[in-house]
C-alpha cells in the first residue's frame, strides 16, 4: 500500500473530547484506526480493520484446529427465546428491546446462548451427533449507561462466541480444557501479557468459569493471585478466616456517642482497633431488608452476598426507609435486639470478643458485645473482600497479590442451564431422552485490541507485535522525488510484498521527521529508511519499533539491500 493512497488521517494532538479517555482509544483515534461516531460507537477505518481481521484470523485458526465450525447468527434475538430462559426480564436495561412493524418483540443480542441452543435443538437429535462446537464472529450490543474507556466498554463490539454441546459432564470437562488451551495460544500469539483466573459466571450462569485478563493498571477488573498457582477474580476470592484470641466476655455497656456516627470516630474515642468493631449494613434483596454484619476493618463483597442470598440484584437500603420503616437512626445500627429481619454475618464477625457496635438508638453505641450471648444470626458465611495482607486460601503460606486488568475472554461450563429450560434434548444409546450438556466461550475482539495497546505503547505511539500489526514494515524514502531513492524504495517494497510481507511505502511529500512520527504512532514494527547518504554505500537503514521504557534495545543497523529479504524471511 502507498501511504498517499491510504484512507488515514493521523493527528499529533488529542482533542478536548478525548482528553480523559483511555490511552488505547486516544492512540487509535490519533493513528487513524477508528473514528468516534457517538458515545459508545466507533467506526473502524482501514488500518484499524486490518488489525481486527488479523486477530480474528488467529482466533479462527485456533477454533478450527480444535474442531470448531464457523457459522453466522443474526444480530437480533426473538423475545420468545429469552423468555424461555428467563433472561428477558433478568438482563436489565442493558438489553436493548424493540418491536418490528408486526409488533413482534426482539432484542439486540448481548450474547447468543438462546439462539445457539435453539439452532442445536432443532438439528441435533441423537448421541451420534455429539459432541459439536459452533462459533461465530458477530457484532453484539449492550446499552451501557455510561460507555467509557473507548473500546474497553462500548455499546457495540465485535465478539467471537463459541458454544459446545455434549452428551455428559465428562465430555464437557475434556472439551473445556481443550478450548482453555486454545485461548492461551491466542493470547500468546497476540502478544498479550495475561492471567487466566477463576471467575464469577454472572448473568450467563453455569457451574464454573474462567476469565482471561490482560494485565494493565488501566483495567477495570481486579484479580487476586498467588505464586502457588491460585488465581481468581477479586469478587470470587476466598477469604481465609483467622481465629482471634478469645477474651473473657465482659458485661455489655452503652456508650454515649453524641453526633459521632463513623466507626473510625468511635474507635478514636475508645482507643480501640477497627477489628474490634461490627458494622451493620442494611440491603434490600427481593424487596426485603437484610442486615449484613462485617468486621470494622473489612468490606462487604456484594458478589458473594448475592450468591449467599441466591439473588441477581441487591441494593443498599435508602436511609429514609431505614429510619421510617425500621425505626433505626442511621449511624447507630447494630445486631443486638435487631428483630424481624434476616441477619447475615461474615465469618470474622463471630470471632470477635467484646465487640463494639451500634445500639439501635440515636447517639449510642454498645461495647463488649459477644456472638450467641448477645445476638444471633441466620447465616454465617464468607462475605468479605480479601485484602493485601490476607493469606492465599490454597497454599495458606504466601500473602495474596493483586493486579488490575481488562477482561478479554471468558469461558463457561454451562451444564444443562439452557438446555433444560429450552428443552434441548438428545436420545442416548438406549433411546432415553437426556438434556444436552453445554459450554460457552467468548472473546471480545475489539476489547482485545484496546488491551494490547494499553499494554504496549510509549510516548510516540502504539507498539504492535508483528502478528497483528496493520503493516509489518514501512519503507520510508527520505525524498521520494529523487529518482534513485524512489527506484530502490519501490524495489524493496515490491520484493517484500511479493514474499508475503504486509508493507507500507510512505511516498508522501512530507519531511522525514513527519514520516517517522506517523510510523511510530501507527506502531509499525520495522522501518526501512532509504536515504541518499546510505545509498552511496549501497546500504539502507533498518530500525525496529521497540519500547525504550521497558529497557528493550533499539535495533538500528545499516545493512546491504540484498540482505533485507533474508532478514525478514528469517
Amino acid at each position: 500500500m502507498f501511504f498517499s493512497k491510504l484512507f488515514i488521517h493521523t493527528s499529533r494532538e488529542t482533542s478536548h473530547e478525548h482528553k480523559r479517555e483511555a490511552v488505547s482509544i486516544k492512540l487509535m483515534i490519533k493513528s487513524g484506526m477508528v473514528h468516534k461516531l457517538s458515545s459508545g460507537f466507533y467506526e473502524f477505518l482501514p488500518i484499524g480493520l486490518k488489525v481486527l481481521r488479523k486477530i480474528e484470523n488467529i482466533i479462527r485458526q485456533e477454533m478450527n484446529v480444535i474442531g470448531g465450525q464457523e457459522i453466522m447468527l443474526p444480530l437480533i434475538s426473538p423475545k420468545s427465546l429469552l423468555v424461555e430462559t428467563g433472561r428477558w426480564d433478568i438482563y436489565g436495561k442493558e438489553l436493548f428491546k424493540f418491536k418490528d412493524r408486526n409488533e413482534a418483540e426482539f432484542c439486540l443480542s448481548p450474547t447468543a446462548e438462546e439462539v445457539a441452543v435453539d439452532l442445536i435443538r432443532k438439528k441435533i437429535k441423537s448421541y451420534k451427533q455429539l459432541p459439536i462446537m459452533i462459533y461465530q464472529f458477530g457484532v453484539k450490543f449492550r446499552d451501557e449507561i455510561r460507555p467509557r474507556f473507548g473500546l474497553i466498554r462500548s455499546k457495540e463490539f465485535l465478539m467471537k462466541d463459541a458454544y459446545s454441546f455434549h452428551k455428559d459432564e465428562n465430555d464437557l470437562k475434556k472439551h473445556y480444557q481443550i478450548v482453555f488451551d486454545a485461548y492461551v495460544n491466542i493470547c500468546l500469539k497476540c502478544g498479550i501479557k495475561f492471567r487466566a483466573v477463576e471467575a464469577v459466571s454472572g448473568i450467563i450462569g453455569g457451574s464454573f468459569s474462567h476469565e482471561f485478563i490482560a494485565i494493565t493498571n488501566s483495567g477495570e477488573e481486579e484479580i487476586v493471585w498467588c505464586d502457588c498457582g491460585y488465581g481468581v477474580i477479586s469478587e470470587k476470592a476466598e477469604a481465609v478466616n483467622v481465629e482471634n484470641q478469645k477474651e473473657i466476655p465482659l458485661s455489655m455497656e452503652e456508650i454515649l456517642t453524641t453526633n459521632i456516627k463513623t466507626i473510625k470516630d468511635v474507635a478514636n474515642i475508645l482507643k480501640l482497633p477497627l477489628y474490634k468493631f461490627i458494622k451493620t449494613v442494611i440491603y434490600v434483596a427481593n424487596n426485603q431488608f437484610v442486615a449484613v454484619l462485617i468486621r470494622g476493618d473489612h468490606e462487604i463483597n456484594e458478589t458473594k452476598l448475592k450468591s449467599i442470598l441466591d439473588v441477581n440484584k441487591i441494593i443498599l437500603a435508602n436511609k429514609n426507609d431505614i429510619i421510617y420503616s425500621m425505626n433505626i437512626p442511621i449511624g447507630f445500627i447494630g445486631p443486638v435486639g435487631l428483630k424481624n429481619i434476616k441477619i447475615i454475618a461474615d465469618l470474622s464477625v463471630i470471632e470477635i470478643s467484646n465487640a463494639v457496635t451500634g445500639a439501635n438508638k440515636k447517639n449510642y453505641h454498645i461495647k463488649n458485645v459477644n456472638y450467641i450471648r448477645d445476638f444471633v444470626v441466620d447465616i454465617v458465611a464468607d462475605i468479605r473482600r480479601v485484602k493485601c495482607d490476607d493469606f492465599c486460601p490454597k497454599c495458606k503460606k504466601e500473602k495474596l497479590k493483586f493486579s488490575k486488568g481488562i477482561e478479554i475472554g471468558h469461558t463457561f461450563k454451562l451444564g444443562i442451564k439452557y438446555s433444560h429450560s429450552m428443552n434441548a434434548i438428545y436420545f442416548d444409546k438406549k433411546g432415553n431422552k437426556k438434556n444436552i450438556v453445554m459450554g460457552c466461550y467468548g472473546i471480545g475482539i475489539t476489547r482485545m485490541i484496546a488491551a494490547i495497546i494499553e499494554q504496549s505503547h510509549d510516548d510516540s505511539g502504539i507498539i504492535w507485535p508483528c502478528e497483528i500489526a496493520p503493516f509489518e514494515v514501512i519503507v520510508i524514502p527520505v525524498n521520494f522525488k529523487n529518482e534513485k531513492i524512489k527506484k530502490i524504495s519501490k524495489k524493496i517494497y515490491n520484493d517484500l510484498s511479493l514474499n508475503g510481507l504486509d508493507v507500507l511505502i510512505d511516498d508522501r511529500e512530507e519531511s522525514v521527521g513527519v514520516k517517522f512520527k506517523d510510523a511510530d504512532l501507527m506502531g509499525i514494527p520495522y522501518k526501512i529508511t532509504v536515504g541518499e547518504k546510505n545509498l552511496s554505500y549501497g546500504n539502507v537503514e533498518l530500525k525496529a519499533r521497540k519500547d525504550k521504557k521497558n529497557d528493550i534495545k533499539i535495533l538500528k543497523t545499516e545493512i546491504a539491500i540484498r540482505e533485507i529479504l533474508k532478514i525478514f524471511k528469517k
